[in-house]
């Protein structure tokens, strides 16, 4: 009993200790990605929208490679994915409201 107390402990250190690395990497990231808008982004975010209202207006939309065409689905299905998802979460359940 002693000898798998003692193996717990030390595979329970070695996962501490790979993961440290591994954690801060994340940290990094996220304090970059899932940081919200400073006022200083605003004006690009803007730009990003005029070049968005620019090209429905001339048709850039139609002049998309397969490959762009696939991310933007793909990015597409996630947001709805995720849309879906904090639904169910919201209401606590799959299918319908609990009324």
């Amino acid at each position: 009993m002693a000898s798998f107390m003692v193996k717990t402990i030390n595979l329970t250190k070695a996962g501490i200790k790979k993961a440290i690395p591994v954690l801060n990497v994340w940290k990094q990231y996220a304090m970059v990605e899932l940081t919200p808008p400073s006022p200083r982004d605003i004006p690009a975010i803007r730009n990003g929208f005029a070049k968005l209202v620019e090209g429905a207006k001339t048709g850039r939309f139609r002049e998309v490679t397969v490959r762009e065409a696939v991310i933007n689905t793909l990015v597409t299905i996630e947001v709805y994915c995720w849309f879906y998802v904090g639904e169910c979460i919201g209401k606590r359940h799959f299918v319908g409201y609990d009324v």
